[in-house]
């Protein structure tokens, strides 16, 4: 497990490496004067020349990049003051350095990240394991159309109409906004409530018909039905050797979701109007501040790195017949 960890940790430096090479360059030929961008309309040529220098724009593009990679590792030195590792450049906006705005929106980011990652998981996985359950009855019926149903909404077209009927016509909840969870946790879960379940939706009908026809599937194995010819319980059966079998491809599924769960909270957010990375990267993107836009891509990517980590380690605990070395 160990060699296993450790062997993908250094994968994933070599793979945060490509990313910041391949985004560096990316953004680094635009034909586009950064020391423009930074320093806004009407601006003096002198000034110009000045914030060039100041960011290093002057140099060869080899140059420009070491210096990139480097402030990532070992921090970096701007004409503001130093910005400690792990550096990712200064805001041509509002002259912050990046970190700093992405360590500020990043906890509502997670909250509403793993907010709606745990409801669609218990909601999903649970309703499948009921229509499987139940197959053939009404309620296995019942949950197929709903998840049918509920598959073919999207963020943007279901949150403005969760809006209108329970926040703005009868007023049951308030609009959603964001409370540091340390500061009062009810506030905390009674802000990101609709949000949670407006993401959740799209992402529970995925799992509810995932969950369902691997569970059949693993009805059908030869284990689970030497385990009935025992004389062992139905519900012993259904949970103790079917349930566990049938999570593998839904792990796997959801190490490949994690993106299009990031990117639904970059949705969420911008249709709620809170304040989180995804707005960030939106709004960077439209005043083209590309320092923040670099630095909220290798975030994204680092984030997403990490929790597939974490996903390829619970495959030894789902399933005892897998061995990470």
């Amino acid at each position: 497990m160990l060699q296993f960890l450790i062997r993908r940790l250094i994968g994933a430096v070599v793979i945060m490496f490509l990313i910041g090479a391949f985004t560096f360059f990316l953004f680094y030929t635009i034909p586009q004067d950064f020391a423009e961008l930074s320093c806004g309309k009407n601006c003096s040529p002198e000034n110009i020349a000045v914030i060039r220098e100041n960011l290093g724009l002057d140099k060869p593009i080899t140059a420009q990049f070491w210096e990139f990679m480097r402030g990532i590792v070992a921090g970096r030195d701007f004409a503001q003051g130093h910005c400690p590792a792990p550096c990712l450049g200064m805001s041509f906006d509002s002259g912050e350095f990046v970190w700093d705005s992405i360590l500020d929106r990043f906890p509502l980011t997670l909250s509403l990240t793993v907010g709606g990652l745990v409801i669609f998981l218990l909601v999903g996985l649970g309703a499948g394991l009921l229509a499987a359950w139940k197959r053939g009855t009404a309620a296995d019926k019942a949950v197929s159309g709903a998840s049918i149903v509920l598959s073919s909404f999207q963020i943007y077209f279901l949150g403005p109409i969760v809006l209108g009927i329970v926040v703005y016509q009868t007023g049951w909840m308030e609009n959603p906004s964001y409370q540091p969870f340390t500061e009062n946790p009810f506030a905390w879960a009674a802000g990101m409530v609709i949000p949670w379940a407006v993401m959740a939706t799209i992402f529970t009908a995925q799992y509810t018909r995932m969950s369902r026809s691997t569970m059949i599937e693993q009805l059908q194995e030869e284990h689970v039905r030497t385990a009935r010819a025992k004389g062992m319980r139905q519900r012993y059966v259904f949970f103790r050797y079917a349930w566990r079998g049938s999570l593998i491809p839904i792990v796997t599924i959801l190490g490949i979701d994690l993106s299009a769960l990031l990117s639904g909270a970059v949705v969420t957010e911008f249709t709620f109007d809170l304040a989180g990375i995804g707005r960030l990267a939106v709004d960077s993107s439209l005043t083209k501040d590309l320092p923040v836009t670099m630095g909220v891509m290798l975030f994204g990517a680092f984030f997403i790195l990490i929790l597939n980590i974490i996903v390829d380690l619970a495959y030894a605990y789902i399933d005892p017949r897998v061995r990470l070395s």
